[in-house]
């Protein structure tokens, strides 16, 4: 088994949301790191030392990384000790027989091991960061080393260590949380565990691959079905005319009742995606998982009807439409159900819409106002995230517009 102390060189295969915070932050601990990317505007940019994604001190993080020599961006792998793959794991259309119609994607993952495979030599550790279905390190990653000729298990050690950071925490989150490592085989795992014990502060907790998959899925699947009972509970207040979150507000004050805040639906590459993994490995058992769902899935259409009923009041409704990213204080559109919901309004023509996302200096599929000109010059306000600026926002201040609230900020 080799000693993990010698691994002094990674190769990260992604560069976005985790693999270029985990690159420089592993170039800050001394570790020679080349990220790999197949957009040549991202290997630039970061090469130059700047960053294409927002995430608090990422930017010092990355330029000082690059300025020290420890990282440097590429469009292809090069040798290395270590290699860890954090590429996206989307979904793809099930076709119609398909018990949800999304499957997952695996093929970005399949491009990254296969581009790597070639340079993978005996004594080197594989792993799979990115959240991935139940058996993708062994049925996927493995499979394909092997059949490029490693010796998985013996010579190579392939193992899952799946991300578990908060967008706006990474650089924290990275370091600071519990880790939780499972390889192919004992040897995988031993080799992982003392690889991250290099400069996560958290526990290291071994286990198995599948576990480890598992372990990531059920996370967010629980996250995800609690979500939609609040959001659920949103619908059902609406039609009774009762504030939302006074209930959950005054709920909670129960010792044993932690009820979750709802919103406009549920975002991002995590939450929104992976229960979606459970249902289509074990169909016959996530009911509940399929439901939240959704559920949660269906909340974009119920605001854009909110939006519909309140325009029609107006001959030439125009509306303010404040945040696109899926979550507070991020650039990342990924699975938003903000950016979806000011998209269908746009596509169905609704009103005249005025978008005002804080943290983007530009979107492709919008023009973007600022916040001001959007409140100033709309009949209606969509709060949509909970982003900062938006929070200093007061209800009184807003006269006799009509505000729809999906955050809950504004009472």
């Amino acid at each position: 088994m080799s000693s993990t102390s010698d691994y002094q060189s990674i190769c990260v295969m992604g560069l976005g949301y985790i693999g270029l915070p985990t690159a420089s932050l592993l170039a800050t601990k001394g570790f020679k790191v080349t990220g790999v990317d197949v957009s040549q505007k991202v290997v630039d940019t970061i090469n130059r030392g700047e960053i294409h994604i927002v995430e608090p001190d990422l930017d010092i993080l990355v330029k000082s990384a690059v300025h020290s020599g420890n990282l440097s961006a590429s469009l292809e792998p090069v040798e290395a000790d270590v290699f860890i793959i954090a590429v996206p794991t989307p979904f793809k259309d099930g076709g119609p027989d398909h018990i949800s119609g999304k499957k997952p994607d695996l093929s970005y993952i399949e491009a990254a091991t296969k581009k790597i495979a070639p340079f993978v030599k005996p004594g080197n550790l594989v792993i799979l960061e990115s959240t991935s279905p139940v058996g993708t390190t062994d049925e996927v990653v493995a499979t394909i080393l092997k059949s490029e000729g490693h010796k998985v298990g013996e010579e190579v050690y392939v193992a899952h260590c799946p991300e578990r950071v908060l967008p706006g925490r990474i650089l924290i989150e990275l370091v600071e949380n519990d880790r939780v490592v499972g390889g192919i085989n004992e040897a995988s795992t031993k080799v992982t565990v003392k690889f991250y014990e290099r400069f996560v502060r958290g526990a290291v907790l071994a286990t198995i691959a599948k576990t480890a998959e598992m372990v990531k899925l059920t996370e967010n699947s629980s996250r995800d079905v609690q979500i939609a009972f609040a959001n659920e509970l949103s619908m059902i207040c609406e039609t009774e005319s009762i504030d939302t979150w006074e209930v959950i507000e005054l709920a909670n004050r129960h010792p044993r009742v932690n009820i979750l805040q709802p919103g406009p639906g549920v975002g991002g590459h995590c939450i929104a995606v992976d229960p979606w993994f459970i249902v289509d490995r074990s169909p016959g058992c996530s009911n509940l998982i399929r439901t939240a769902r959704e559920v949660n899935d269906a909340k974009p259409e119920w605001v854009i009807e909110r939006v519909k009923k309140c325009a029609d009041k107006f001959k030439s409704p125009v509306i303010a439409c404040l945040g696109l990213a899926f979550k507070a204080d991020v650039d990342d559109l990924r699975e938003s159900p903000a950016f979806d919901i000011v998209k269908k309004l746009k596509e169905e023509e609704v009103g005249e819409l005025l978008v005002c996302e804080p943290n983007l200096n530009e979107c492709s599929e919008f023009e973007l106002c600022s916040q001001q000109d959007a409140i100033r010059e709309s009949d209606i306000i969509l709060l949509l995230v909970d982003h900062k600026p938006f929070k200093n926002l007061k209800a009184l201040e807003l006269g006799e517009k009509i505000v729809i609230d999906t955050r809950g900020i504004l009472r």
